[in-house]
């Protein structure tokens, strides 16, 4: 078996263990470092984030979703759920996202 690639699929859980309005914390495999992968389940679509608040390096995956803005439980900073952009502070740098699908098997899968 090979090792994945950047810029291949990497299939990270199956999809029925999201419900709508929530998240779920996910790690690449070990060959690509381990990094948290949070994936949101927002209002019928699938949203794939760094699961790390760029202001404190704190996990964001159960932070509250309204209106497509992904608020850090933590210290409050605010990210576009679609982009990572940062929309407030005490954040200023935006969380990376990820191109997401789902195949055919029900697996979410992210593109790196």
């Amino acid at each position: 078996m090979t090792e994945p690639q950047p810029g291949e699929w990497i299939a990270l859980g199956l999809a029925e263990c999201i419900e709508e309005g929530q998240s779920k914390s996910f790690k690449l495999p070990p060959e690509l470092g381990e990094q948290p992968i949070a994936v949101f389940h927002h209002q019928g679509e699938w949203y794939a984030l760094d699961d790390c608040c760029t202001h404190a390096n704190i996990p964001i995956a159960d932070g509250p979703v309204k209106d497509g803005c992904l608020m850090c439980p933590w210290h409050y900073a605010e990210f576009d759920l679609k982009t990572g952009a940062c929309l407030s502070g005490p954040a200023t740098e935006a969380i990376r996202s990820y191109p997401l699908r789902l195949n055919e098997k029900g697996m979410i899968e992210i593109k790196l």
